[in-house]
């Protein structure tokens, strides 16, 4: 509800230096008077309604931030079962080495780590995720 200016009425207010500096950069960032910016937030701040707007967007980042949370718990998960399966397969299925052969085994399972970094490397900067392809199978 737009008021003529001839009858607004007058209000003098004392600001902070920054407060005042900082409305009068915002003001001309956006083309428009001190006196309108101040009158919106003031308008703003006096609305009932305004409390229930900041609450509902606090509400919806927050909805946001659980679902988030939720696939982050649910990837974890995953992972951690991943691993010890495979920790468990692993420790069950490899007999122990001879001493003589213990050196080139380091040996090759140092290159094959290295290959291993690498290839985790890549799949990191552009494959698809482990969650992606669960969540592909599930579909099919």
């Amino acid at each position: 509800m737009a008021v003529s200016p001839e009858k607004k009425q007058r209000l003098s207010a004392y600001l902070d230096p920054d407060l005042k500096r900082r409305l009068a950069d915002f003001a001309d960032r956006r083309e428009q008077s001190a006196s309108l910016i101040a009158e919106a937030a003031i308008a703003s701040f006096l609305s009932p309604d305004a409390n229930e707007r900041k609450e509902a967007a606090i509400g919806k980042r927050l909805d946001r931030i659980d679902r988030n949370l939720q696939c982050l718990e649910r990837d974890l998960e995953i992972t951690n079962e991943t691993l010890a399966l495979f920790v468990r397969s692993w420790l069950n299925s490899v007999a122990p080495l001879p001493q003589a052969a213990q050196a080139t085994a380091r040996a090759t399972g140092g290159d094959r780590y290295d290959k291993f970094l690498q290839a985790l490397g890549r799949r990191l900067a552009g494959g698809p995720r482990l969650h992606q392809e669960i969540s592909d199978e599930i579909k099919s």
